[in-house]
């Protein structure tokens, strides 16, 4: 699956906002003798992305040229940005992972503050896109795949359901992601399940394996869909 374009966006920006602190020498509203310029607002960028455009905030400063190295060296790693923030999705957002992929975009190491923060708009940009409503989905596609992932501290393979949608329109996109213990019927019944509450409709095929658990799911809460 791919990260979503807000989550990117939060991550972009707040790795400008810290290097723009760093540059300052000190906080936006701090008074120090070691401050070195002054906030000056942000300049609207947009960029194009392969997961879709972001709306990104520039930090400016008042009496220097500053410019975030951070963003060039952000969209030169962007797959790598995409495959972590995917990551974080499935696993959930962890103030370590956070902390790894800010200092490797601003080239230097940040206070725990400023990755907490970070790691908090993170994660709830991404609850956010997990429980976004859903519409008509007229072509449903659902599998799993096995990723180790910690489990009450505990490192174990679990699998992790996909569900990807077309809607009336032929747009595609993943409507959502759950980690469990198997690929059984009670946890099939939970994800989907899920799905209808958010509002998913007008579902006219399910696409997926022949798994027992899925096919018993179908019958249960989509009896009309083939």
């Amino acid at each position: 699956m791919e990260a979503t374009p807000q989550a990117m966006e939060i991550l972009f920006n707040e790795a400008m906002l810290i290097e723009r602190t760093q540059h300052l020498g000190v906080g936006h509203y701090e008074r120090s003798n070691n401050r070195l310029d002054y906030a000056n607002g942000y300049k609207p960028k947009r960029v194009k992305t392969r997961i879709g455009e972001l709306d990104l905030s520039v930090p400016q400063t008042r009496n220097s040229d500053f410019y975030p190295n951070c963003l060039e060296k952000g969209l030169r790693s962007e797959r790598a940005l995409n495959i972590a923030l995917s990551e974080m999705y499935v696993n959930g957002v962890s103030t370590r992972r956070v902390s790894k992929i800010i200092e490797s975009m601003c080239g230097t190491s940040v206070s725990s503050q400023m990755v907490s923060n970070a790691a908090k708009k993170l994660d709830s940009a991404l609850n956010a896109w997990r429980e976004r409503p859903l519409g008509k989905i007229e072509y449903l596609m659902v599998d799993a795949r096995y990723e180790q992932v910690r489990v009450d501290n505990l490192v174990r393979d679990c699998a992790v359901l996909i569900a990807l949608g077309i809607d009336d329109k032929g747009k595609r996109e993943v409507l959502g992601v759950q980690v469990s213990l198997s690929e059984a019927e009670v946890y099939w019944r939970e994800f989907l399940g899920d799905s209808q509450k958010r509002g998913m409709h007008g579902t006219k095929l399910i696409i997926s394996d022949a798994h027992s658990g899925i096919k018993a799911v179908r019958k249960a809460i989509m009896p009309g869909v083939a």
